[in-house]
């Protein structure tokens, strides 16, 4: 389960202020995989952050009873001095599982050679959102946050993303940012669309893809 309670956010744009949630409430249901749908810039991945607790909300609180990764791709909270193997021992003990089991899960996942082993400041883009991914996927989650991870890597390392988040999805749930229908409908069984700061919660994925879809016939 996961709770909004009057959760708001905003940002300056050019010297006025964007809403991009306002005062939302909502409970979204245990043991659903959530398609998060809205325009570029409607703020679907600042509500990401917001769930993970990597940006606050100018006001009210999200409440979890579960686990809740970071958006998964996500490496901002790596440290660019430090390996991408001394980055995945730290996040291991924060999290509380076993270091070693994580860094190898992650150094096979990512693929990432004597890289591993450099400090992340040498890595380019796709290389730290392969350790962000292999990270994130070698911790279970009850719920994952996922923002177009599959985008990520050549052909065969998308491969097997999508093999070890299916075999993820057999225990745990959760809310996907993608712009690809045909990739939702694989992963996910209900919707929330986010447009102009509301939300909407559609226990039926096809109506939530066919109200985003009407939003964006009006936006053009």
């Amino acid at each position: 389960m996961i709770r909004f309670e009057n959760l708001t956010k905003s940002f300056m744009v050019r010297g006025q202020r964007k809403v991009v949630i306002d005062n939302l409430d909502l409970t979204l249901p245990t043991g659903k995989s959530l398609a998060l749908l809205g325009r570029n810039g409607a703020g679907k991945s600042t509500l990401l952050e917001i769930i993970a607790g990597t940006m606050p909300p100018d006001s009210g609180r999200v409440v979890s009873d579960g686990s809740i990764s970071w958006p998964v791709g996500f490496g901002g909270s790596f440290h660019r001095e430090l390996t991408g193997a001394q980055n995945v021992r730290f996040i291991a003990r924060i999290y509380g599982v076993d270091t070693e089991e994580l860094i190898e899960f992650v150094r096979d996942f990512a693929g990432l050679g004597p890289h591993f082993h450099m400090p992340l400041r040498s890595y380019s883009s796709g290389m730290k959102s392969r350790l962000a991914f292999g990270t994130s996927m070698g911790i279970r989650f009850d719920t994952y946050l996922v923002d177009e991870v599959t985008a990520v890597g050549d052909a065969a390392f998308k491969r097997k993303s999508r093999a070890v988040f299916i075999e993820r999805m057999r225990e745990s749930s959760a809310v996907l940012v993608n712009h690809d229908m045909g990739q939702l409908r694989d992963f996910c069984d209900a919707g929330i669309v986010l447009d102009k700061g509301s939300i909407q919660y559609f226990d039926d994925l096809e109506e939530a893809i066919a109200v985003h879809q009407a939003n964006m016939r009006r936006a053009k």
